[in-house]
């Protein structure tokens, strides 16, 4: 039983880079299914299939290296939020990440949305990671 599955899927995923994995598989949630939704809109990821496997389901990964240098292209994933010590923001005080170059994922009353969709519809709610 895993008591914090965000943790868990960021683990996986900062894992599976250092080990210059092409695929990583990671049980399916809504929640897991909307951030890795974030980070291909963003380009941190290659491609990503939700798979149906009649129990959780499955989420598989496909990550993305520099084709030069083969560094990853998520250089860090941080959790902010966790279960022992949430961390909640309005929407004017959502921290922009590295300055601008980087992501924050925040859960709101409105859905699960980046730091600057979350500033541009006025709404905050809890940060739950930063990616850049």
């Amino acid at each position: 039983m895993v008591t914090d599955p965000i943790a868990d899927f960021l683990t996986r995923v900062r894992n599976a880079q250092m080990a210059r994995h092409r695929i990583v598989e990671i049980p399916a949630s809504n929640l897991k299914k909307r951030i890795t939704e974030i980070l291909y809109d963003k380009g941190y990821i290659l491609k990503y299939k939700f798979e149906d496997d009649n129990k959780q389901g499955l989420i598989k990964i496909a990550l993305k290296y520099n084709a030069e240098t083969k560094e990853p292209a998520i250089r860090s994933l941080e959790r902010v939020s966790r279960p022992g010590l949430r961390q909640y923001a309005k929407p004017s005080d959502i921290r922009r990440v590295k300055s601008g170059l980087g992501v924050a994922i925040v859960s709101t009353s409105k859905g699960v949305m980046t730091d600057k969709e979350a500033r541009a519809q006025n709404v905050g709610g809890e940060v739950l990671c930063q990616i850049w």
